[in-house]
């Protein structure tokens, strides 16, 4: 199985550290078991940026990065070994044992947070971290804070500032590196598995959550720990509901089925979309919107390279949806006109992409002094144009209304240009239609 090396982690360690201001201490926690009803919990997933640095999937964790600290600068407080807690659900590492298995310089015990974190504090200038996200941290921190400035009349040193560790830690997470890449790969091939497992069941007279099924075991089976983000599985109207989940529609006979679905890999997420006709084919109406659509992101796709704007894929597909939309009729006046008043926002209504690593929906600035930031290598992000008419939308046919086609790839900026991770899943007409044909089902 893949999985990120020990050696990687320490070095995401070492770099955050590096570009720390002097003087300073990092604390990140790690994520808590949260319950879910009464007395069971939801199924644990470690926090993104705490795993980041560490590895460690173990609950109720916390980083602390000292830089300069003379008997080591990384130090880890996770749960103790105990015996009554470790029949309920499973062993636990200790501090005895996180030292190897994480490669830091000290562990302790995360009863003795109160007891060291003040001491480790005291002095600092500094203290990064990930503020507003975690009460607990923020409550303890002001209280220890606050320890320390009564004893400044002997001497103790509190520190001057508290900031944000979000931005150090999201630029460096935004760029992939070989190892974040492969898993990517991974993640890639098993939900285009998936897709087609699901695509295999698709027929008039299923339910949405039949094929939601299809795409979970493809997922589970290959060796994903869990879906991405919920899977969205809509037929019909329900592919105009962005981010329908409910999942619980019968197939009709005639219309469109529009999947969102990826898993996620040791970690690393994917997220692709496809829209299929139930019937197999296409309908005339269906594939001029289809292929309209395709046509928007595979322009969107063939600009990304390194040094262009993060925006550049988004304008693409939006002036050739535009041009699109005016040449069928169904917004009027002068090109110029239509883009400048972004008269393709009533069917398009979102931007074209976002970045994708440990998150679906993934941490790094979009713009930097107000500008779009420039793409480098290894930097992944979605391009998924759409488009979306409303059951009340009287300027198209009616054959149309309650339509939504999404196309939706991951794509990773490489030296030269782009490598699309998600390109084993068909997305034209000819070879959606060929990989539904020969199929025999009633119509129900």
């Amino acid at each position: 199985m893949t999985r990120v090396a020990k050696a990687e982690f320490r070095r995401r360690r070492q770099r955050l550290m590096s570009e720390m201001a002097d003087n300073s201490i990092a604390i990140i926690p790690s994520a808590s078991l949260t319950v879910r009803n009464r007395d069971i919990h939801y199924p644990f997933r470690q926090d993104s940026d705490f795993y980041y640095l560490t590895g460690f999937e173990e609950p109720d964790s916390w980083l602390v990065l000292c830089p300069g600290r003379e008997q080591g600068t990384e130090l880890i407080f996770c749960l103790e070994r105990n015996p009554d807690w470790e029949e309920w659900h499973g062993p636990l590492t200790g501090p005895e044992h996180a030292i190897s298995l994480l490669g830091v310089d000290d562990a302790f015990p995360i009863a003795d947070l109160d007891e060291i974190l003040p001491g480790l504090i005291e002095g600092r200038s500094r203290v990064y971290t990930i503020i507003g996200a975690n009460p607990r941290l923020d409550h303890m921190l002001m209280e220890w804070t606050r320890t320390i400035r009564q004893k400044q009349s002997i001497g103790a040193l509190p520190p001057e500032d508290f900031s944000d560790l979000r931005h150090l830690l999201h630029e460096q997470r935004l760029v992939k590196s070989a190892a974040e890449i492969s898993l990517l790969r991974k993640a890639a091939d098993i939900s285009v598995a998936a897709h087609k497992r699901m695509l295999s069941c698709v027929r008039p007279g299923v339910f949405e959550y039949e094929l939601q099924a299809e795409l979970e075991y493809e997922f589970m089976r290959s060796g994903a720990q869990r879906v991405a983000y919920p899977p969205i599985v809509a037929s019909g109207a329900n592919a105009c509901i962005l981010h329908y989940s409910r999942n619980d529609k019968k197939l009709g006979k005639d219309g469109l089925l529009m999947v969102d679905a990826g898993c996620e890999y040791q970690y690393y997420a994917m997220d692709i979309s496809r829209t299929y006709p139930i019937s197999g084919h296409f309908s005339a109406e269906q594939r001029q919107l289809y292929e309209l659509v395709l046509a928007a992101q595979t322009a969107a796709i063939s600009v990304i390279r390194p040094g262009v704007t993060f925006d550049l894929p988004h304008q693409t597909a939006t002036k050739v949806m535009t041009e699109g939309l005016l040449a069928m009729g169904w917004i009027a006046g002068s090109y110029e006109a239509a883009m400048a008043q972004n008269l393709v926002q009533p069917f398009f209504k979102y931007r074209t992409s976002h970045w994708l690593g440990l998150d679906a929906h993934d941490v790094g600035d979009y713009r930097i002094g107000g500008q779009w930031r420039i793409l480098e290598p290894g930097m992944v992000l979605t391009v998924e144009p759409g488009i979306y008419i409303q059951t009340d939308n009287d300027r198209v046919s009616p054959t149309l209304r309650g339509t939504g086609i999404r196309i939706e790839d991951t794509v990773l900026v490489t030296r030269d240009g782009q490598d699309v991770l998600s390109k084993q899943l068909p997305k034209t007409v000819e070879d959606i239609e060929d990989l539904m044909a020969g199929r025999q089902w009633s119509l129900l």
